[in-house]
């Protein structure tokens, strides 16, 4: 424990420093196009969270743009694995179909994301439906690949054991074969995370009326870097705590993955 809390403190100390030396960089350069760290800060403040307590502080313009955007990400990615999941582990189970249709699954996960856009629009319209296809699109394909390889690779020997001692399909399903997929489906998990941020904020720009790629857009119009900035700034704390969520579940459901490697 005495370790970690050491671990954590560099962590910290590091990111002040980088702060701190960003400011005084900026402070003498005076450069338009890189604001200074508490300009970022200050208009982060005023822009999204200097809203009333009775609204978590939250203002009116971010609970326009920035929950709107964040409820894509998250319904993208509950629909992606919604779909990945359970198709990756049917595949993965299933060697001669996914031999049939793994040059299919390459195929279109190979497709950038940004060329089925056009195809997004005419189907879904410019919107909300259209911004959570795309990203749901960009995402499905490492959730649903890895959960493939997850599931095929069980070892045999665990699933003699379970018939040995008649388990059902059903308990060997719960009891062996998925947790087998979590590790590999989870390391899925986690691209797709880095995917759906990006892919929102790429949905939003082509034409949305709201989120955070929006705001993006109009700070570039305006050539408003310091709103441009905040805009990154977010994404980067968004892309943090998101990816600190991931790894606590990760923890919680993969202890005995983490301590079996220990061993």
């Amino acid at each position: 424990m005495s370790w970690l809390r050491i671990s954590w403190a560099w962590r910290w100390a590091v990111l002040v420093a980088g702060i701190g030396g960003w400011q005084l960089w900026t402070s003498r350069a005076g450069s338009s196009f890189f604001p200074r760290p508490s300009a970022i800060v200050t208009r982060m403040y005023h822009l999204w969270f200097s809203g009333p307590a009775a609204h978590v502080f939250l203002t009116a313009d971010a609970t326009g743009n920035l929950l709107p955007s964040l409820g894509r990400v998250l319904a993208g990615l509950a629909i992606a694995t919604a779909i990945g999941a359970p198709l990756g582990i049917a595949l993965g189970r299933s060697p001669v179909v996914t031999a049939y249709l793994n040059p299919l699954l390459q195929f279109a996960r190979a497709l950038p994301v940004v060329t089925m856009a056009p195809v997004f629009i005419v189907l879904f319209k410019i919107g909300t439906q259209m911004e959570i296809a795309t990203i749901v699109f960009g995402t499905l394909w490492p959730i649903l690949l890895n959960t493939i390889d997850g599931a095929a690779t069980v070892d045999p020997v665990q699933l003699e054991t379970a018939r040995a001692f008649r388990m059902s399909a059903g308990q060997r399903l719960a009891w062996v074969i998925i947790p087998a997929a979590l590790p590999k489906a989870f390391a899925g998990f986690r691209l797709s995370l880095s995917l759906s941020l990006i892919l929102m904020v790429f949905s939003e720009l082509v034409g949305s009326s709201s989120g955070i790629g929006y705001e993006m857009s109009n700070a570039s119009n305006a050539f408003d870097m310091t709103f441009l900035w905040s805009t990154i700034v977010l994404l980067g704390i968004l892309g943090y705590l998101l990816n600190e969520l991931l790894a606590g579940a990760e923890r919680h459901l993969l202890a005995w993955h983490t301590g079996k490697g220990r061993g």
